[in-house]
């Protein structure tokens, strides 16, 4: 029996984010806008995402004793996301330093905070929401061996969904786990690493699948998406839509893939909802405000 759909295993953040007219270049200040505070981080964002999809979610997180802590968990039981796995304390929230500029287009600088105290012996005692889980998503804003150690818990039926971000390099275990790696082009040549890659992303998806994983996907931005598995490579269209702000559309993306894989949906079918959602996302500002309902996703 699968109480959830999606359980997410990631970093909760406080998004603090400044409008900007453009980025500075080093050594340089510029103006921005007020200062403003959103709940996010890519798990937290994830785990808010499917829920608002309607997928049944839990989040295992670790969060700050603090003022933002708080924001972040009350912003999870708002969309209904299980926080049974949520710990408290141990060093501040983390925070995301964030500018916008007028194409939508971030920066993002993380201080984990709280997110890298959250280590393989907290895994351990949340076994029971593993088993329960059809889908388990997680990226690499918590230590790595957390995520190795949540790979080595899971059980044979559940399965496992990877957004290597921020991107490093990766070992076998974990690219083996993964179905479907979920990268864009910089996470996608960070993890090829020193081999030699052309500017085709069919190359990159079929060097990627080499390393291991039993699919993968790669965001193309405004251009789509392909998804790559034994079966071949597919190319999923872009949904056209005026982006305003691009915070939290990748998390979206993972978010409403891995909801559809956990209902039976192929990964093709998987992929071009997620497409439709991630562009719902880009049309609002913030990352987890923007994120849609079902029933916004279909009237895209």
């Amino acid at each position: 029996m699968h109480d959830y759909d999606l359980l997410v295993v990631g970093s909760a953040n406080a998004d603090l984010v400044i409008n900007v007219e453009r980025r500075p270049s080093a050594g340089e200040t510029v103006l921005g806008s007020d200062l403003a505070i959103h709940p996010g981080g890519k798990g937290a964002n994830q785990a808010v995402a499917a829920a608002r999809l309607g997928a049944r979610t839990a989040l295992l997180a670790r969060v700050g004793d603090d003022t933002y802590g708080r924001l972040l968990l009350d912003s999870q039981r708002a969309a209904g996301v299980d926080t049974t796995g949520v710990l408290v304390g141990e060093a501040p929230t983390g925070v995301a330093l964030i500018t916008v500029d007028p194409s939508g287009d971030n920066s993002i600088v993380v201080s984990p905070g709280a997110n890298a105290k959250l280590t393989p012996t907290d895994v351990r005692p949340a076994a029971g929401l593993l088993r329960v889980s059809r889908v388990v998503s997680a990226q690499l804003e918590i230590p790595l061996e957390t995520v190795m150690e949540v790979i080595r818990n899971l059980p044979p039926d559940s399965r496992f969904v990877l957004n290597p971000s921020p991107p490093r390099t990766l070992p076998s275990e974990i690219l083996k786990a993964c179905d479907p790696l979920i990268v864009n082009e910089h996470e996608a040549r960070v993890i090829l690493g020193q081999r030699r890659v052309s500017e085709d992303p069919k190359e990159w998806a079929l060097m990627l699948l080499a390393l291991g994983p039993a699919s993968v996907v790669v965001t193309l931005g405004g251009n789509g998406a392909l998804v790559a598995s034994a079966e071949g490579i597919t190319r999923v269209d872009p949904i056209e839509v005026e982006a305003v702000d691009t915070t939290g559309a990748g998390d979206s993306f993972t978010a409403a893939l891995a909801w559809r894989l956990s209902q039976a949906a192929s990964l093709t079918d998987a992929a071009i909802y997620a497409a439709r959602v991630g562009a719902a996302a880009v049309t609002k500002h913030g990352a987890q405000d923007s994120f849609p309902t079902a029933e916004e996703v279909a009237a895209l």
